[in-house]
C-alpha cells in the first residue's frame, strides 16, 4: 500500500509519497499547475502514480479556522473528483489547515533557508506534512 500526499494550490502541487509500509512521507516534486487555464497537471501526476504504485491519495483540505468550507476547500475537493473520475483511485481528505504555515515556520527555524529557496519546496513539505499526519492518525485508529 503506497500513499501519494497532495497539496493543491492554484498554481502547484505538492506531492509527497508514502514508504510500502505506510509509516512515513517523503517529498517527492512540485507540479506547476495553473487552475485560471484548466491546466492541472494531470499527466505528470499520472506518471508518478504509476511510478510509485499508488494505491490512494490523502489531499489536503483548507478548511477555515471556523471548520467551515470555503472557495480553496471546494477547489481541493474538485481536484479530488478529478482524480477518482481520471485514476480510480479512491482519494481521502484531510484537514491541512495551518500546514503550510508549519513548513514554513521549520523550514525558517530550522533550516535557516532564504525566502526564495523556501518558496521552491513549501509546497513539497505541506504535502509531507498532509500525508504524515494522515499515516500518524491512521496508525492511531487501527490500534
Amino acid at each position: 500500500m503506497r500513499l501519494l500526499g497532495l497539496d493543491v494550490g492554484s498554481k502547484t502541487v505538492g506531492v509527497s509519497v508514502s514508504d510500502l509500509l505506510g509509516w512515513t512521507a517523503q517529498g517527492v516534486e512540485i507540479i506547476p499547475i495553473n487552475e485560471n487555464k484548466e491546466l492541472f497537471g494531470l499527466d505528470r501526476l499520472k506518471e508518478l502514480i504509476d511510478q510509485y504504485e499508488v494505491t490512494g491519495i490523502v489531499l489536503g483540505l483548507p478548511k477555515n479556522m471556523n471548520n467551515s468550507l470555503g472557495e480553496r476547500a471546494e477547489k481541493s475537493q474538485a481536484y479530488g473528483k478529478m482524480i477518482e473520475d481520471n485514476f480510480g483511485l479512491p482519494v481521502d481528505f484531510i484537514d491541512e489547515r495551518l500546514t503550510t504555515v508549519q513548513a514554513e515556520r521549520m523550514l525558517v527555524d530550522e533550516a535557516n533557508i532564504s525566502r526564495k529557496k523556501r518558496k521552491k519546496v513549501i509546497d513539497k513539505l505541506a504535502a509531507v506534512m498532509i500525508l504524515q499526519n494522515y499515516l500518524d492518525a491512521k496508525g492511531k485508529l487501527t490500534k
